[in-house]
């Protein structure tokens, strides 16, 4: 069970992503998380710089889409600020989204990453779909209750992975 919690690669955030390594490796499509990896938790804006950089995705021919736990009219108004599609209400790490997800995009689970900030919802559920899973560090401490409490789990297996050299 815990090796379906350890990501295929890190990034500090998704400005260290770059679309042409990522289609190096046989990606074609990238699901996005929403919460504290794509904006601040709970934010209905979004910054230029974010705009920007899914602009240079979409350009390099990435497929893109958000899966989110988040309720609907946020999820929506930001992927429509985006120009992407998205599932809101997702349920994560239940596979059903991460399916949605593909057939919107038209990819397959051996080229398609998921790229989220935690590993019990956004790893769990990619890695559950042999996605290619990129952990990323949450943009704010500012998250829902739970999530705060399932951070100090998250933790301790990230540390038991950083142990083994699964982990930088």
């Amino acid at each position: 069970m815990l090796e379906k919690l350890c990501p295929c690669g890190q990034a500090d955030s998704i400005f260290a992503l770059d679309p042409r390594v990522l289609q190096e490796q046989g990606i074609r499509g990238v699901i996005f998380d929403l919460d504290n990896t794509l904006v601040e938790w709970g934010a209905d804006t979004i910054g230029q710089d974010l705009a920007t950089l899914i602009e240079n995705f979409k350009a390099s021919g990435l497929k893109l889409c958000i899966v989110s736990n988040a309720l609907s009219a946020r999820v929506e108004a930001i992927s429509a600020a985006l120009g992407i599609p998205a599932i809101p209400q997702a349920t994560k790490p239940s596979k059903i989204p991460f399916r949605r997800a593909l057939k919107i995009m038209g990819t397959s689970p051996e080229e398609t990453a998921v790229v989220g900030d935690q590993l019990f919802t956004d790893i769990l559920g990619g890695n559950r779909m042999d996605l290619y899973t990129i952990w990323t560090l949450p943009i704010s401490e500012t998250e829902f209750v739970s999530t705060k409490a399932v951070r100090h789990l998250e933790k301790l297996v990230a540390r038991r992975f950083r142990k083994r050299g699964l982990l930088a």
